[in-house]
């Protein structure tokens, strides 16, 4: 996969391919990247992207033209999905990062100050998608969010089995609880049956408390289901 990100600060954008899982993604060539430096693409001296609301109100708003000079040359064809992280936008969901996994490319287009020119979003942008009911001041923050639930599902980045024990994987139930060593830490032992070594009862230990803490922390989600 191809994932562009057109932005003011690309430094923040860098920093996130180039460490953990995804820096080893990039080196194996499963996934490619740029940050597009925004400013390089808008007019005058100081190469400035935003300007007053029309109609009156607080705050700036983006200009379209630099976005759409960076769309442009980045030559986006139909495989290609451009994502805005915004409030406004449709949920971000186990099921929309899988949808979004499906792509060739995405291009993000990361909002700042009251966002962007609505003529970008109805003429370029595929999918509106927030990443939750809060307000970020960073398109940045939230574009890596979106990146991050998307590129472990790219074949080759994280093994199978890993990805089939998270939550939401196989159904609405949140992840059982996890231990390591040592065995007692501050008293609290690991449950027994993690060390019995029946595996079928371990099994049947985990379902249990996926059941217990989605039932706890997420009853909604059982409630759909």
């Amino acid at each position: 996969m191809n994932i562009s990100v057109i932005t003011l600060f690309p430094e923040i954008i860098e920093g996130y391919f180039g460490c953990s899982i995804m820096k080893r993604a990039v080196e194996k060539g499963l996934i490619s990247y740029r940050a597009v430096d925004l400013k390089l693409f808008a007019d005058g001296r100081f190469h400035r992207c935003d300007d007053y609301p029309y109609g009156g109100g607080a705050g700036l708003v983006m200009k379209p033209e630099p976005f759409e000079k960076a769309l442009l040359s980045l030559r986006c064809d139909g495989k290609t999905a451009v994502v805005y992280p915004t409030p406004s936008g449709k949920p971000l969901t186990h099921e929309k990062a899988l949808g979004l996994a499906r792509y060739d490319g995405l291009v993000f287009l990361c909002g700042r100050y009251e966002g962007i020119d609505q003529r970008i979003i109805d003429l370029y942008v595929t999918e509106e998608i927030s990443v939750g009911d809060y307000v970020l001041s960073s398109g940045e923050v939230a574009s890596l969010v979106i990146i991050d639930a998307v590129y472990r599902h790219i074949d080759g980045v994280i093994s199978g089995e890993s990805l089939k024990e998270e939550s939401f994987s196989d159904g609405p139930l949140l992840e059982y609880p996890q231990y390591t060593r040592p065995e007692v830490f501050h008293g609290l032992r690991v449950p027994e049956i993690l060390l019995s070594g029946n595996h079928g009862e371990i099994e049947k230990w985990r379902y249990q408390k996926r059941v217990e803490k989605t039932l706890k922390n997420r009853p909604e989600l059982i409630d759909k289901k």
